[in-house]
């Protein structure tokens, strides 16, 4: 039985790392259920225990038995890097691919899609990425503060200060918690397949069932690359 980690001490002195700052950038970034990080409060490295990995018990035993000695990485929520896609959609001047973003963003595998979608759009991934780098930064800044927790060595991005608003271009509008557009679409694709003569559906059924797979294997992939980010420490650019 693998051993249980602690809840993690709420206070704690104040101190001064030379912290691990890109690995600590990739713990922020990633979030996923079978991995967590760690921050060790002496040396100012992070160790990564991801479920499955051969030494994931022999990492997990360390933070159970010394649970003062390590803080655990909080990384920004799936929730909250999806705020920032719509925030960032929201000032996308080309309404063209302001639709293509908006429809991207719908539904699972959304931070894949939204990425493909800026392929074809250089200046626009761009933007993306410093913001995106930006908000990262900011959020590991109050991370550190809040824990009393200062490095002795500059971050490699230099000094941090508040991301600022980005603005909102009039337009369609990118609204939480309004009808997504893919759920209008679905709609109307219901409304036609209601219309189709019953001798032509195993036609409609068939390419469906091809589109479908094919989300699929893009959601395989994007697992795979994932794990290809993890392993080259690129995480600006994994999503």
């Amino acid at each position: 039985m693998s051993p249980r980690l602690p809840t993690q001490p709420t206070e704690r002195p104040a101190r001064t790392l030379d912290l691990d700052w890109d690995a600590l950038e990739i713990a922020v970034e990633r979030n996923a259920t079978d991995t967590e990080s760690f921050l060790d409060l002496a040396t100012g490295k992070v160790i990564t225990i991801t479920a499955g990995e051969v030494e994931a018990a022999v990492r997990k035993q360390e933070v159970a038995d010394n649970p003062r000695g390590y803080l655990r990485v909080e990384p920004a929520s799936s929730r909250e890097q999806y705020r920032w896609m719509e925030k960032f959609v929201g000032s996308v001047a080309d309404l063209g691919l302001r639709d293509r973003l908006i429809m991207s963003i719908d539904g699972k595998g959304a931070f894949r899609r939204f990425k493909d979608v800026l392929l074809a759009f250089p200046a626009e991934r761009e933007r993306w990425f410093s913001y995106r780098a930006e908000l990262l930064h900011w959020h590991i800044h109050n991370w550190l503060e809040g824990h009393h927790i200062t490095g002795a060595n500059p971050p490699p991005w230099g000094e941090v200060r508040p991301p600022p608003e980005l603005p909102v271009v009039e337009g369609k509008p990118v609204t939480h918690g309004a009808e997504a557009p893919g759920e209008a679409l679905r709609r109307r694709a219901r409304e036609l397949i209601e219309g189709i003569p019953a001798i032509d559906l195993p036609s409609a059924i068939a390419f469906l069932e091809f589109l479908r797979a094919r989300a699929a294997d893009a959601a395989s992939r994007d697992r795979d690359d994932d794990d290809l980010s993890d392993a080259t420490g690129d995480p600006q650019r994994a999503a």
